[in-house]
């Protein structure tokens, strides 16, 4: 299941907004990833048309089984190598944007291996 980090990025972003609690809009996620009304316009549509997501008749966005799937993988990416960053001294911002960058494209493996890792050292699971 291969898909493009830009929209690994909106399901990402999906996952944590409805993580809140609220309904999730396509003016949130303009907010959360900084990008332009229209583009999440255009994300949303591709998303909805290769099953990832769906949007009821309000605007309300809900992750599809296939697109939390990619969601709940990349927060989890997101989450570990960020810890891992920041146990390491580096700064929670940095860390954060690292995280970003990397989480798209660090394999399995290796993720794995620094899970691994990052749960002995620091007691976390």
């Amino acid at each position: 299941m291969q898909i493009r980090q830009s929209a690994e990025d909106y399901l990402e972003a999906i996952l944590v907004l409805s993580k809140n609690g609220s309904a999730v809009r396509s003016v949130d996620i303009a907010a959360m990833l900084d990008v332009s009304k229209p583009s999440v316009s255009h994300a949303m549509k591709l998303l909805r048309e290769d099953g990832y997501i769906a949007m009821d008749r309000y605007g309300t966005v809900t992750l599809l089984d296939k697109g939390a799937e990619i969601a709940d993988r990349i927060y989890e990416r997101h989450k570990v190598l960020t810890g891992m960053f920041e146990s390491l001294g580096v700064s929670p911002e940095v860390a954060k944007e690292d995280a970003c960058k990397i989480e798209h494209y660090i394999s399995q493996e290796s993720f794995d291996k620094i899970k691994e890792h990052y749960e002995k050292m620091s007691g976390k699971k």
